[in-house]
């Protein structure tokens, strides 16, 4: 594949010459730069790199332009460029028109003039651009090949866990064309092995489990070190703001995810009412970045380890995993907040996997392309969801048991799903039945005000409602309400007579069990919004290192 190509636009020769040598001096290697002097001739460039084949990466413009502004030339440039990242260049007086475009033109970053020097105020931002385009555009030669049908439970258990892992995959459908069956008969593998998840200079797995996966692509899946100061237990967004402040204040810490880095947030399309990022950020985008901070700071992070019990040994915390194994700790932070609570019809969730799923990684919405999609729920996540996957579907209905979404997603949501011409907000309407054969073909609603029943034909039904917290393997030991939430501080005396035992009262995250604290969505009353998260998972921290200067 020829290089990705970072096109300028600026009416100003001179102008356009610097930054167009700025970029290639830092960016020449791996991409090719090209310049143009008006809205039009960058058009015309955009054209002839379209009939190449060619991808554009980066757009980096002038915002005052005759003619064409930049924001104008932005909006006539996304039918041609629809991936690329867009950067604005704009003076002072022209922020809020930058801004605007943020929401009009989806707007990635806007640059104040002058840039210089480029090495402090253009490559950094020119570099967070480029990375993020290249985490959603990896080099196909890198790929590993995942072969199977697309309606199998297994198959899209396998898709999940590479996505969320950020481990970039091909499809190959076994039943679309001769190459998926030619990989099988090439693997010696029966029908019954699909999905074959073939790793570059690998062996072949067959129909692996998470784990098998894992250790498949060599990622981490056993601690490394008898003794840990903190253990902590979930990958959301509140574990790794524990393990990233936690392992940077010098503690020995682990991080144990049963499935991927992220939780539920990690699968967001994007998360826009996180403080600064005025554009939003995807929860792969946010998950990655954190990731790296805890790997940089010496956490370690064991995946696909199901977490089974806890054990009271002493002054040590001793966390049971699935299989065998355990890991040992001073102390433990659960964070393994919440899942999305099943639709407890047998007739729908029998083709779970197969038409019907519980979230959705932002990367699923291609799998829709021109189809009809329905959505329950009525949360944030639900509505992120509903705006990515209108983007490729031909219309998506948003079923609300409720009366008026507004009750229970944000403003900024609400208005974007009603102004949106291809979403439709249904009220007071729930899913009783489905039916396919092999997959789901269609689905029965029935009008809760008038009791009326309605049958729709659609192969995909995506569910976001309520909130089951994972804490049953907590056991005895860790106080908790009749849902599962976990009680902390003077709320878990207040629920439970004779909870809390030590001469000291406990710390305003810690359990009923001392040493052992809750953060995020897992704990009772918590405010469920990522920054609530990230702030309860540093502030647990704070609380480790008081607990440890007890002991």
């Amino acid at each position: 594949m020829s290089k990705p190509a970072i096109l300028t636009v600026d009416d100003d020769p001179m102008v356009s010459a610097a930054i167009t040598r700025d970029l290639r001096e830092r960016y020449g290697k791996d991409y090719r730069v090209l310049g143009a002097t008006s809205g039009a001739e960058a058009l015309s460039v955009l054209d002839r790199l379209a009939l190449r084949d060619q991808p554009v990466a980066l757009i980096v413009t002038d915002q005052r332009m005759p003619v064409m502004t930049g924001i104008e030339f932005l909006e006539r440039a996304q039918p041609q460029a629809p991936t690329a990242k867009q950067l604005l260049l704009t003076a002072y007086a022209d922020t809020d028109a930058a801004i605007r475009a943020i929401n009009d033109v989806g707007l990635d970053h806007y640059l104040l003039k002058p840039w210089d020097p480029p090495e402090e105020r253009l490559y950094p931002v020119v570099d967070d651009l480029l990375e993020d385009w290249r985490r959603a555009h990896p080099s196909p030669t890198s790929d590993l090949r995942v072969v199977g049908h697309r309606w199998s439970e297994s198959a899209h258990a396998t898709k999940t866990f590479l996505a969320r892992n950020h481990v970039p995959y091909r499809w190959v459908d076994i039943e679309e064309g001769e190459e998926g069956e030619r990989l099988r008969q090439a693997a010696g593998a029966s029908v019954e092995d699909l999905p074959l998840v073939l790793v570059p200079d690998g062996a072949t797995l067959r129909c692996p489990s998470s784990m098998e996966l894992a250790d498949g692509l060599g990622l981490r899946t056993r601690a490394e070190q008898p003794l840990y100061d903190v253990c902590i237990v979930g990958g959301g967004p509140a574990g790794l703001a524990s393990a990233v402040y936690a392992a940077s204040e010098g503690l020995q810490t682990v991080i144990v995810e049963r499935e991927a880095p992220g939780g539920q947030a990690g699968q967001s399309a994007a998360i826009e009412n996180y403080l600064g990022f005025p554009r939003g950020l995807s929860g792969s985008d946010l998950t990655q970045r954190a990731v790296a901070q805890v790997v940089r700071f010496g956490a370690e992070m064991v995946v696909a380890r199901d977490v089974t019990g806890l054990e009271q040994r002493g002054p040590v915390r001793a966390v049971l995993l699935d299989g065998q194994g355990e890991i040992e700790a001073r102390s433990v932070i659960v964070t393994t907040g919440v899942s999305y609570r099943r639709l407890g019809a047998a007739e729908v969730d029998e083709f779970t996997g197969r038409g019907v799923y519980y979230g959705a990684t932002a990367s699923e919405a291609i799998q829709v392309a021109g189809e009809e999609v329905f959505l329950i729920g009525a949360a944030n996540s639900a509505g992120q969801a509903a705006l990515n996957l209108s983007r490729h579907a031909a219309h998506v209905t948003v079923l609300v048991r409720g009366s008026d979404i507004r009750s229970s997603m944000s403003q900024y949501l609400v208005d974007r799903i009603l102004a949106a011409e291809n979403i439709t907000v249904r009220h007071r309407t729930e899913v009783v039945s489905a039916r396919g054969d092999g997959h789901l073909e269609s689905l029965t609603l029935r009008d809760r005000d008038s009791g009326e029943f309605e049958e729709v034909a659609t192969s995909w039904l995506f569910v976001f409602i309520g909130a089951v917290p994972r804490t049953e393997w907590l056991g005895e030991l860790v106080a908790r309400d009749d849902k599962g939430f976990v009680l902390t501080g003077p709320e878990m005396l207040h629920a439970v007579d004779g909870a809390w035992t030590q001469p000291r009262g406990p710390f305003a995250l810690e359990t009923s069990l001392p040493g052992v604290f809750a953060a995020g969505d897992v704990r009772l009353d918590s405010m469920k919004r990522v920054a609530s998260a990230v702030g309860e998972g540093a502030m647990a921290v704070h609380f480790v290192h008081r607990y440890l200067a007890t002991i």
